[in-house]
């Protein structure tokens, strides 16, 4: 299978945070934002992969700074690497604050996705090709998240085996 550029994949959406969207203290609620991510690291994997894609992990999500009511929110999403059939999506957020004319840097995510069939079944997926010291860097960082997901699933197996 030939190799796609990581910029291939990449996905930019925008939101919005609107009243329904925010806690009582009028910050954007968790779970909005882990959906966006959710639905921009599919589209980042299908756009990559060719096919439909489905979440297999949610590994890491780091909330840095809240995200309040009126913001503009903006959700990069680029795969990373892709192995056998899964692939790391690296999801990064920002939020804009439109009457203070600030940016800050506020959420960062990594899911992994597997490419699937017609039938649900799991497929291979195109290797990522990375071009940019950037893009290399995440390329190998992506496998030591790899290892250290695989390594922590081995240890629950092992504590529910025993």
């Amino acid at each position: 299978m030939t190799p796609r550029p990581a910029q291939r994949s990449e996905i930019i959406m925008t939101e919005l945070v609107l009243p329904n969207d925010t806690n009582q203290l009028g910050n954007l609620l968790g779970g909005r934002l882990l959906h966006w991510i959710d639905v921009s690291a599919a589209l980042s994997a299908q756009k990559h992969s060719g096919f439909v894609c489905v979440t297999a992990s949610v590994d890491e999500v780091s909330f840095l700074e809240p995200i309040k009511l009126g913001h503009v929110v903006y959700i990069r999403a680029i795969v990373t690497r892709a192995f056998r059939t899964s692939m790391e999506v690296e999801v990064m957020v920002e939020r804009e604050d439109p009457l203070h004319d600030s940016r800050a840097h506020t959420a960062v995510a990594y899911l992994t996705f597997v490419c699937i069939d017609q039938y649900g079944k799991p497929i291979p997926a195109p290797p990522v090709l990375p071009e940019t010291p950037e893009q290399h860097r995440r390329y190998l960082e992506a496998e030591q998240r790899r290892d250290a997901r695989l390594q922590a699933r081995r240890s629950k197996q092992d504590a529910h085996c025993s």
